[in-house]
């Protein structure tokens, strides 16, 4: 397999900032106009910002540093983002917020599975469970969902009480 650092950082990246945006502006009863450039700010300067990370960090490991990965990170990222835009332009709210979800969750758990696929290739598999390598990422992002829902509830509670 190729190298997909730049692909699955951006991917993660994406999936993970911009459900977080989603489903913790959802409860703070953002319009449709407000979530979507939320998600444009993530999807451009954010993404910018992430991207010249991920790159600087390459520089400071290697003197050859790939900037085919810092551009497949940019354009991983805004693509996922646009797609969820999309969700949002042309599904009802609540219904955009669970098909970005269910894609965002299933993007992470294929690319986690090959990733670990790859390793257990190297690893014995005595000490390597692909399952559970899914499993732990995709716990994660559900946990970073939760924080999102919780804080945007919390922040809803306070401003509305």
């Amino acid at each position: 397999m190729k190298d997909l650092s730049g692909f699955s950082f951006g991917a993660t990246s994406a999936v993970t900032s911009s459900l977080a945006l989603m489903v913790g502006l959802i409860q703070l009863d953002v319009s449709r106009t407000g979530l979507i450039g939320a998600l444009l700010v993530i999807g451009l300067a954010d993404n910018i910002a992430d991207s010249l990370g991920m790159h600087i960090y390459s520089e400071s490991r290697s003197r050859n540093p790939s900037k085919l990965s810092t551009i497949t990170n940019y354009l991983t990222r805004l693509g996922i983002t646009l797609l969820l835009i999309a969700f949002v332009l042309f599904l009802p709210i609540s219904l955009a917020i669970i098909a970005s979800v269910i894609v965002g969750m299933l993007v992470i758990a294929v690319l986690s599975y090959l990733i670990a696929k790859e390793h257990s290739l190297t690893v014995p598999r005595s000490s390597f469970s692909i399952m559970r390598n899914v499993t732990e990422h995709l716990a994660v992002a559900a946990l970073v969902l939760v924080m999102s829902n919780l804080v945007g509830s919390a922040i809803h509670l306070f401003f509305h009480s």
